[in-house]
């Protein structure tokens, strides 16, 4: 049974086949800000069913990261990015990084939580 996720107007609504094993919370200033916490998933592991055209997205300094939003609700739903987890971006390797506060039904306190040090690593 496929996990949704969705912002809280419905405008974006985003599925995975498996719940997040962990979530990472970022302390950078854009994530602290926007209090995600990050289910990460390969691309083919993601399906967005609903979104509209043309999907917000906002970009900052390095233009590396394709952060998603929702134009209607304000809701950051989901990101794409390279591969950090060597410290430095793997371009062949994105990651999908999905707020899983918005999943639905998803008991979000019974996964571990990693924080990255966003603010001093990049």
């Amino acid at each position: 049974m496929p996990l949704i996720a969705s912002c809280h107007c419905g405008a974006i609504r985003i599925e995975v086949d498996h719940s997040p094993e962990k979530v990472t919370a970022c302390t950078c200033t854009f994530c602290s800000k926007r209090g995600a916490l990050w289910a990460y998933y390969k691309p083919s592991e993601v399906k967005v069913t609903r979104q509209p055209d043309p999907l917000p997205t906002y970009r900052w300094r390095s233009k590396t990261v394709a952060h998603h939003f929702c134009a209607t609700c304000g809701c950051g739903t989901h990101s794409i990015s390279p591969d950090w987890s060597n410290g430095r971006p793997d371009f062949d390797n994105p990651k999908v990084g999905i707020n899983a506060r918005l999943f639905d039904d998803f008991d979000l306190g019974s996964v571990p939580v990693d924080t990255v040090d966003g603010r001093n690593l990049w």
